[in-house]
C-alpha cells in the first residue's frame, strides 16, 4: 500500500518530496493509516486535530490519543476546540456542514501561519463512492458527479485510490491503533444511511462495485472535460460580453436539444441555480420582458437576447436645489451649471434647458410606469415606456433609466431626450446644463 501511495502521488503530481504537509487526523482508522503511510514515506509532516465537542468525553479522548501519538513520534501537533453546535445554530447549517466549514477555515489559517504547503485529508475510494451516490440522489450537476477532487486549492486527498477494506487490512497488518467514532455506526446521518443501507444492496448486484465505480468515475471525468471544451466553443458563438452585460442569443440557444443545461453552465457563475435556469428557458418563447434574479445578477429576456447584468440596488430619487452643482443617484453623478447665451451642449449624456422654465427643486428619480413627456421635436405627449421601446433600449437597461422632474413634469429622460417644452429657444436668456456620467 505504501508503494501504491507513492505511485499515486507521483502519477497525479500531488506534492513535491520537499513540501511540508499538514495531515488532518481525527484519530479514526483512515486518518491514522494516512499518518502511518506518510511517516513511512518520509515526508515532512505535521498533524492537525479538530475537537468539535460533539461526543463529550469521547471527543477529548480522541484529542488525547492523537496528541500522545504525535508526542511519542516527534511530530508537530496542532489542535483547536470548536463550539460546533452553537455555530450550527447561528449559521443555520447542519452539524456536519458546520463542522466542515469550521474545519477548513482553521486549516487554511494554520497552513499559512505554520508555513505548510498542503493540508491532506484521509478521504478514500469508498468515501468518493458515497459522495457521488449522495449527490446523485439529491440531483447534483455533472461537475459534482465527478467526485471528490483530488486537489482543491491547498487541500489534497492522497488516499482516494484506496478501498476501505484495504485500509483496514493495512492497519491490522501494521498493528496501527485507532479510535472508533460511534456516530459512524448509526443511520442518524443521511450519509451513513447511504453507507450502511444502499451500498451493501448495490454490492449484492455487483460485488466489484468499488472497482467498477473507479472506472466509471474516470469516464465521467473525461466526458465532463470534453463537455467543458465543447461548452466553451459553443459559448463563443452563442454569447458575447458588452461591458458587464452577458448576452445570450435566444434563437441560437433554443436550437440546442438541452438549452436549460447549457444555460445553467453559463449562468451559475452569476449565481443562477438549475431551477431558475429551467424557468428562464421555458419563458424564452413567451413575451419579452420577463426577469429572473439571482443574489447578485438579473437576467432579462429581451427581443433577441437573454441579457444578464449585475443587480443594482440604489436610492430611487433625490431632490436637487437651485444653485446645486452636483448630485449623485446610484451609480450616476449629475453635474449642473448655468450658462449665459443659447449654446447647447452636444451629446446624449448632456441636456440643455431654458433655465427660466425649470422650477426648483427638481426631482431626479428612476422612471415609473405612467411617466410621459413631450420628446424634443414632437408636438405631442408620449409615454416614457413607449419612447424607450421606440429607442430600442434593452429591457435590462430600462431598469437604470432615470428622469429629471420639474413641477410634476418630466424635463429630461436622462441620457436620452429632453422635453420639448423646456428646450433652449431664441428667447432663452440663461441655459441650464445638466451632464450625467456613470461613476
Amino acid at each position: 500500500m505504501l508503494q501504491h501511495l507513492r505511485n499515486f502521488i507521483s502519477q497525479h503530481d500531488l506534492v513535491d518530496p520537499r513540501d511540508r504537509i499538514l495531515l488532518a487526523v481525527s484519530g479514526g482508522l483512515d486518518s491514522m493509516v494516512m499518518l502511518d503511510l506518510f511517516r513511512e514515506a518520509g515526508y515532512h509532516i505535521g498533524v492537525a486535530h479538530c475537537n468539535f465537542h460533539l461526543r463529550f468525553e469521547e471527543s477529548d479522548g480522541d484529542e488525547a490519543f492523537v496528541a500522545h501519538y504525535c508526542k511519542r513520534s516527534g511530530i508537530d501537533f496542532f489542535t483547536h476546540d470548536f463550539d460546533t453546535k452553537n455555530y450550527a445554530e447561528e449559521t443555520g447549517l447542519s452539524i456536519q456542514m458546520a463542522a466542515r466549514e469550521l474545519r477548513y477555515t482553521w486549516f487554511e489559517k494554520l497552513i499559512e501561519k505554520e508555513k505548510f504547503h498542503w493540508i491532506a485529508t484521509a478521504h478514500h475510494l469508498n468515501d468518493n463512492l458515497e459522495t457521488v451516490l449522495f449527490r446523485w440522489i439529491n440531483g447534483a450537476s455533472l461537475d459534482l458527479l465527478t467526485g471528490i477532487p483530488l486537489k482543491n486549492g491547498k487541500v489534497i486527498r492522497p488516499l482516494l485510490f484506496a478501498k476501505r477494506d484495504e485500509i483496514l487490512t493495512y492497519a491490522i497488518e501494521k498493528k496501527i491503533s485507532w479510535r472508533e467514532d460511534n456516530s459512524n455506526a448509526t443511520d442518524d446521518y443521511k450519509r451513513n444511511f447511504v453507507r450502511h443501507q444502499i451500498i451493501p444492496k448495490l454490492k449484492e448486484v455487483n460485488p466489484s462495485l468499488e472497482n467498477t465505480f473507479s472506472d466509471s468515475l474516470e469516464k465521467v471525468k473525461g466526458a465532463y472535460e470534453l463537455m467543458q471544451r465543447g461548452i466553451g466553443q459553443l459559448k463563443d458563438s452563442v454569447t458575447r460580453m458588452e461591458g458587464e452585460r452577458f448576452l445570450i442569443d435566444k434563437n441560437l440557444l433554443m436550437m440546442l436539444q438541452h438549452p436549460a443545461y447549457v444555460c445553467y453552465e453559463w449562468l451559475r457563475s452569476f449565481g443562477f441555480e438549475w431551477d431558475r435556469c429551467l424557468q428562464l428557458v421555458t419563458a424564452v418563447q413567451g413575451q419579452s420582458g420577463k426577469q429572473f434574479f439571482s443574489a447578485t445578477h438579473q437576467a432579462v429576456i429581451d427581443r433577441e437576447y437573454i441579457i444578464v447584468s449585475p443587480r443594482q440596488e440604489w436610492t430611487a430619487e433625490i431632490l436637487i436645489e437651485d444653485g446645486q452643482d452636483k448630485a449623485m443617484l446610484g451609480p450616476w453623478i449629475l453635474k449642473l451649471r448655468s450658462a449665459s447665451g443659447k449654446k447647447i451642449q452636444p451629446g446624449v449624456d448632456c441636456g440643455s434647458f431654458d433655465h427660466s422654465k425649470v422650477k426648483f427643486p427638481v426631482l431626479w428619480r428612476k422612471w415609473r410606469s405612467g411617466d410621459s413627456f413631450f420628446p424634443l421635436g414632437m408636438g405631442h405627449r408620449k409615454k416614457v415606456s413607449d419612447f424607450l421601446i421606440d429607442e430600442k433600449v434593452s429591457l435590462d437597461k430600462k431598469n437604470d433609466v432615470t428622469v429629471v422632474e420639474s413641477g410634476g413634469e418630466v424635463v429630461w429622460v436622462v441620457g436620452h431626450r429632453v422635453d420639448d417644452r423646456f428646450k433652449v429657444t431664441a428667447q432663452t436668456k440663461s441655459v441650464l446644463e445638466m451632464q450625467v456620467k456613470h461613476i
